[in-house]
């Protein structure tokens, strides 16, 4: 069984999640289901970053300690994730000790096996509390961050620790260009790879007197730089430096945003290089969700809460929309006119019609037992499904989600037309059983491989549709390979509730 170990960002503890976080953590967990569905052996790590400076402030307005404030924010991201559904292993939080352990390590292995990488010396420049880092001048507009174009960059001087990253320039772009390291989506590659040819500075690894952070080894007066500290988490969760942190690393896949492409694609596998461990096989940058073209951050506010958007139609439609509609690779806007339309038309009027009709008319006319089917496998509906299956495969190998979202989708609307053109109520009528047999059970057949495909998207409807058919084998344990022959031929099928009340219903 292949390893795969995937993560997403940390996210600051400053505020609630938006939009944007959901867009991540949704994918993140669709990949990392689809892979299980493989039969890989997965290791699904989220978290939390709470080593900064906007913590700092947000619990200063809060009139509460780091500690407290942090505690409180891991509440309610971890909320949310649960009421999205993730099935994430593993929780990890820059504040425990065996995060604060694997930062000390790494660096100590660094100053180990390269002592001259990390060096001391004065910095000055403009730092972004929104991102936490010194910007340069292309990152700077109209005097301000482009990812934080709210906030007031604030002109800092001080002695730091630093890294040498220029030393690491040629290393990362040949892995990058040679594809031993992934970057993925092809724009955000092309950005990486522009933006290594251009040369690489030294970075400034730490801070003076920054109370609330990892104290840097050997100096008192000096706190971990936050995104040091918090890019390591990846590594923290594997149990580095304890003996068997490689049983999980190198991670198979970061899922992170487009705007930390630098941090991830760049500094990262630096710095595992200078302590001569493996870079991870593979980042994959997502776009933005949008309201009206503006992207959503904790900074600028939102148009629409994250709670507002669960709430609206439910969590499995929610991720539906975001992975189909918004899409994994570019920006994308939230519009709830859309969100309408795709939830009526896509889960309603194609899927859930397609469950509720087929399997109703399995009790209206063989009483609630799935027939067998006397004929051969070549029917349309079986044709429809072998090509559906094969192209939802490329797609979500290739972490094409929308694709793989748009390829069961269109093979429920394919089944929904093969109803159309078999007219088995018809076929009753006409007292032609044996291919009323036929049908039924290449529907039901049908019903049973959408609940297994469309299980990385709606996992909670999948479950439940999977779960009509009373089989011996629950949907987690399913895999792809079991979709060629779905057993569910002579066996009872519960009567199918409506899984997506129309719009006009759903506010009754």
């Amino acid at each position: 069984m292949p390893k795969f170990y995937l993560t997403t960002a940390i996210d600051y503890s400053n505020g609630d999640p938006h939009l944007g976080h959901a867009l991540e953590k949704i994918g993140a967990d669709c990949i990392a289901r689809y892979r299980r569905l493989r039969g890989d052996d997965v290791r699904f790590l989220m978290g939390m970053d709470e080593h900064s400076q906007s913590v700092i402030q947000a619990a200063a307005r809060a009139g509460v300690t780091p500690q407290a404030w942090v505690d409180r924010m891991a509440v309610s991201f971890a909320d949310y994730w649960r009421r999205l559904e993730c099935s994430n292993d593993d929780w990890i939080r820059t504040t425990e000790p065996r995060h604060a352990r694997a930062v000390t390590a790494l660096l100590g292995r660094i100053r180990a096996r390269h002592p001259d990488d990390l060096f001391e010396a004065e910095y000055e420049g403009l730092y972004c509390t929104g991102c936490e880092e010194f910007k340069t001048g292309a990152q700077i507009v109209n005097g301000h961050c482009i990812e934080h174009p709210t906030l007031d960059l604030i002109p800092t001087k001080e002695r730091n620790h630093f890294f040498r990253l220029s030393r690491y320039r040629d290393a990362v772009l040949d892995r990058i260009r040679s594809g031993a390291f992934a970057v993925e989506p092809e724009i955000r590659r092309n950005e990486v790879v522009r933006l290594l040819e251009a040369g690489l500075q030294d970075i400034s690894i730490s801070r003076q007197r920054q109370p609330w952070g990892i104290p840097f080894p050997d100096d008192a007066q000096q706190t971990v730089y936050v995104w040091f500290d918090a890019l390591i988490n990846y590594l923290s969760a594997t149990g580095f430096p304890d003996a068997g942190y490689e049983r999980l690393w190198p991670a198979d896949l970061h899922v992170i945003g487009k705007g930390i492409t630098r941090f991830h694609c760049v500094i990262w596998p630096a710095m595992l290089l200078a302590a001569e461990l493996a870079p991870p096989r593979a980042v994959w940058a997502h776009g933005y969700v949008q309201w009206s073209g503006a992207k959503m951050s904790k900074t600028a506010g939102t148009a629409v809460t994250l709670g507002e958007a669960i709430d609206h139609y439910g969590p499995d439609a929610l991720r539906y929309y975001l992975l189909r509609e918004v899409g994994f690779a570019n920006d994308g806007d939230f519009t709830w006119e859309r969100f309408d339309a795709r939830y009526e038309s896509d889960l309603a009027n194609t899927f859930g019609n397609l469950v509720k009709r087929s399997l109703d008319m399995i009790h209206s006319f063989r009483g609630g037992i799935v027939p067998r089917d006397p004929r051969t496998r070549a029917a349309p509906l079986e044709d429809a499904a072998r090509t559906a299956v094969a192209a939802y495969q490329r797609a979500m190998d290739g972490y094409e989600l929308e694709e793989g979202a748009a390829q069961w989708m269109d093979l429920a609307a394919r089944a929904n037309r093969y109803i159309q053109e078999t007219v088995p109520w018809e076929l009753r009528k006409a007292g032609k059983e044996t291919e009323l047999d036929a049908v039924l059970a290449g529907l039901a057949r049908t019903v049973a491989r959408l609940a297994v495909l469309c299980q990385p998207f709606i996992p909670a409807t999948a479950d439940a549709v999977w779960t009509l058919f009373g089989p011996p084998t629950p949907l987690a344990r399913v895999r792809l390979a079991d979709l060629g022959e779905p057993a569910v031929e002579g066996r009872p099928v519960a009567k199918p509730p409506i899984l997506f009340p129309k719009p006009r219903l759903a506010s009754a």
